[in-house]
Order: C-alpha cells, then sequence, then structure tokens
C-alpha cells in the first residue's frame, strides 16, 4: 500500500533503515503475544505468500476464501488479504480481545509461523519504496512490546535467498503498481478481464513443487505478453 511522506513522519522515527542495519524491533519471539493477530487491516499477500501457505498447508487458494482469505481492492487491483475472524464487540476492549487473523491457534499462536507471509516477516517494520529500490521504516506504534532489542534487518525478516526475495518484491511491486495506474483508463469490460487474469495467474492456477521464483519469472513474462495489448488499447 502506498505510503504518503507526511503520514511517515507520523508513523515512523524517522529513519530509513537498509537490510544490513540494526532495527529495535526484537521481542523475544513475543512470549506469547498476540496483539499484532488482531484487529489488523491491509494485511494483503503477495504470490510468494500463497505459494508458501498452500504448500504449508496443502490446500488449495481457493480453500481458504471460505476463512482466512478475502479479495479486495488494493490501489486498484484486486488481491487477497488475510481475513479477521469473530464479531466486533460493541464496547471498548482490549486488541488481543477484537476479531484475530484466521491462522491464530487456540493458543494465541501463530498456526503458520514457518510459512508465515512477508508483511507478517516484516512486522513493525514496513518498506519504503525509491527509484532504485526499497528501504526499510520501523512503526513506532505498532508492537507493543516494551523494552525490544536491536536485530539486523535480514535477520528478522528470515529470507534464504534474501537477494532472489528483493528482485521478486521490487518486480511485483512495479508491476501491481503499473497495472494500478493503468486500469482506471480501460473500458469496464477491459479492466475486468486484466483483473481476474492476473487474479487467476498469480494466485489460483497451482504452484509446482520445483521452487517459486523461476515459476514466478515465467508467470510475470507470460502476463506482459498477453496484458500490453489490453493495457495499450
Amino acid at each position: 500500500m502506498k505510503r504518503e511522506a507526511d503520514e511517515m513522519k507520523e508513523i515512523t522515527d524517522g529513519r530509513l533503515y537498509g537490510s544490513r542495519d540494526l532495527v529495535r524491533v526484537g521481542c523475544h519471539d513475543c512470549e506469547g503475544c498476540s496483539t499484532c493477530c488482531h484487529d489488523v487491516e491491509g494485511l494483503f499477500l503477495t504470490p510468494l505468500d500463497m505459494y508458501r501457505i498452500t504448500r504449508g498447508l496443502g490446500r488449495p487458494f481457493e480453500d481458504f476464501l471460505e476463512q482466512e482469505i478475502e479479495l479486495t481492492l488494493c490501489d486498484g487491483v484486486i488481491l487477497p488479504k488475510m481475513k479477521m475472524q469473530g464479531q466486533e464487540p460493541d464496547h471498548p476492549v482490549p486488541r488481543e480481545q477484537m476479531p484475530a487473523c484466521g491462522f491464530l491457534t487456540a493458543e494465541g499462536r501463530c498456526g503458520i509461523h514457518s510459512f508465515r507471509p512477508d508483511i507478517c516477516r516484516l512486522y513493525p517494520l514496513g518498506r519504503y519504496y525509491e527509484a532504485d529500490g526499497f528501504r526499510y521504516f520501523l512503526q513506532i506504534h505498532e508492537c507493543e512490546r516494551p523494552h525490544r532489542y536491536k536485530v539486523q534487518v535480514q535477520e528478522w525478516l528470515g529470507e534464504e535467498n534474501p537477494e532472489e526475495n528483493r528482485r521478486f518484491l521490487l518486480t511485483w511491486h512495479a508491476f501491481v503498481k503499473g497495472v494500478g495506474e493503468s486500469v482506471p483508463k480501460l473500458t469496464d469490460d477491459s479492466r475486468k478481464q486484466v483483473l481476474l487474469y492476473i487474479l487467476r495467474l498469480f494466485y489460483m492456477k497451482p504452484w509446482e513443487d520445483d521452487g517459486f521464483y523461476p515459476q514466478f519469472a515465467a508467470r510475470m513474462e507470460r502476463a506482459q505478453s498477453v496484458l500490453a495489448p489490453l493495457m495499450n488499447h
């Protein structure tokens, strides 16, 4: 999601971090805290997230639409996002009693932690995209844990292939941004075709077992070829 400059000033410590920088995010593995899994909006999922979740739980994408995931518009593109479970209380309650992520267990722990989505790996960090890449920022009002300690950003993320992951994120971000800027100019029929094609190609179509990044590159090449005539129509 896009971040405006004024919003950044309000929610961050005023710094931007590289992957090798130390940032105060350590929280002793949450120690039973699940506050960040409750009442959170905008938890959009990338194709890599769905690749990991569908393989990790052995369930197809469509199966998750019943409970844990919902589809919504994000900057003009239809994307899946994490769905909060439970009813909104009619009076103020602590955040941990608000609707929660559908993957949160009864014990208050993440049921998909080893293959959790990128946005959960980041938390309480965010990404700030620039012309030549991105850097990270610390959201100072998010995590409520006191006495957090410094951890290197790339260690916090825990990605096995950080450079491939970085290339994927940049490619996906640029693609979604480009589509979001172009679809308002299309006819209703063309817009629907484009958005459904992206959803089917990158989310609904099953992923094979031979690694995500090569498959994603092939699908992206295919998408750019197929969508070019529609987008330039």
